[in-house]
């Protein structure tokens, strides 16, 4: 089952059941008229939006054709956003990057913080920003959203409660973030509105690509055009997502809602960092590390982070090569300040 929500004059948007080919959606309001209704009542919920997915599949359901440049992101606002880093080999890069050592511990339990929630971006929204200095970046990532978890958890429990996966631009501000993190607080400026993919699927749509815990399929990340990461997000994947859901209910529940990131996906090659797509590597989920690697590699950073006008796509295909969840293409704008 593909789920989506569509803009309308609330903050939430209105649930809609998409098509498995993304091109037609059906109107869900007399079943659930938000996502986080119908995640709230899952139990219940879940087996009528099925209803409605199998008789729009067979055109046996009213529907209207389904355009990504409608949907906000799946959630446009949730109860909880955290972000893991599961690919310890993008935090050892960063980390190195800033000159800061990668602590041991690092490898063994998973780091996650907590991101804002109260505004997601919509996947075709512009990344307004004021300075383009900030060090603006992306980060291609795979995400799922929750049932309620009870605090302490297992790893098994935690795989029981995922109820849908889908993409995330989580965009960085590099410049801001060494400062932030030397007070010993953590982020808060550095890291703006995160964006979603246009739909969020069961796992049951995944196939054999969804081991229960990582999505084994390539992250496919354009930067302006041009391929930029084709990463495999189920590779290097240090933290599975279960161990990342139990690791933040250790001390709390989570609530129906709750969105987990993986953080971003990241690749290494024959053990060492990673290389270029136009070098037949698997390239980058951001631009932190092709800056890093210029640096082990060149001594200083060729590439520059995002300035005004750069366009980011992330998209992931099925192995038959259809957009699973659509896609998140943004464009860096200016902010001139609220209208």
């Amino acid at each position: 089952m593909k789920l989506a929500t569509l803009r309308d004059r609330t903050r939430d948007g209105r649930l809609v059941v998409v098509s498995k080919d993304l091109t037609r959606c059906s109107e869900v309001g007399h079943v659930a008229r938000t996502l986080q209704a119908a995640l709230d009542d899952w139990k219940h919920i879940a087996p009528r939006l099925e209803e409605v997915a199998e008789g729009l599949e067979h055109d046996a359901q009213p529907w209207a054709r389904f355009h990504e440049h409608d949907a906000m992101s799946p959630l446009p606002r949730a109860y909880q956003w955290a972000d893991g880093s599961a690919y310890v080999n993008h935090v050892e890069l960063v980390r190195k990057a800033r000159g800061a050592e990668m602590p041991a511990s690092f490898w063994s339990d998973p780091l996650i913080y907590q991101g804002g929630s109260d505004s997601f971006l919509g996947p075709r929204d512009p990344i307004r920003l004021a300075d383009e200095d900030w060090g603006i970046d992306m980060e291609g990532e795979v995400a799922v959203i929750v049932v309620d978890v009870p605090m302490g958890a297992s790893a098994e429990q935690a795989r029981d409660a995922i109820r849908l996966v889908m993409l995330v631009n989580d965009v960085s501000l590099r410049g801001l973030i060494p400062a932030e993190l030397g007070k010993g607080f953590g982020f808060l400026q550095g890291k703006p509105s995160s964006a979603f993919s246009p739909v969020a699927v069961t796992p049951d749509e995944l196939g054999e690509a969804w081991d229960g815990g990582r999505l084994h399929l390539p992250l496919l990340v354009d930067y302006n055009g041009k391929p930029f990461g084709r990463a495999n997000a189920g590779i290097d994947m240090t933290f599975d997502f279960p161990t990342l859901i139990a690791h933040a209910a250790k001390t709390r529940p989570l609530c129906a809602g709750s969105i987990i990131g993986s953080g971003t996906v990241s690749n290494k090659l024959d053990g060492g960092p990673g290389r270029p797509v136009a070098e037949g590597g698997a390239g980058y989920s951001c631009i932190a590390e092709i800056r890093m690697i210029e640096i082990i590699n060149e001594g200083k950073p060729a590439t520059p982070f995002m300035r005004f006008g750069d366009t980011v796509r992330i998209e992931m295909k099925d192995r038959a090569g259809r957009s699973i969840f659509g896609a998140i293409e943004q464009t860096v704008t200016k902010y001139e300040g609220a209208a």
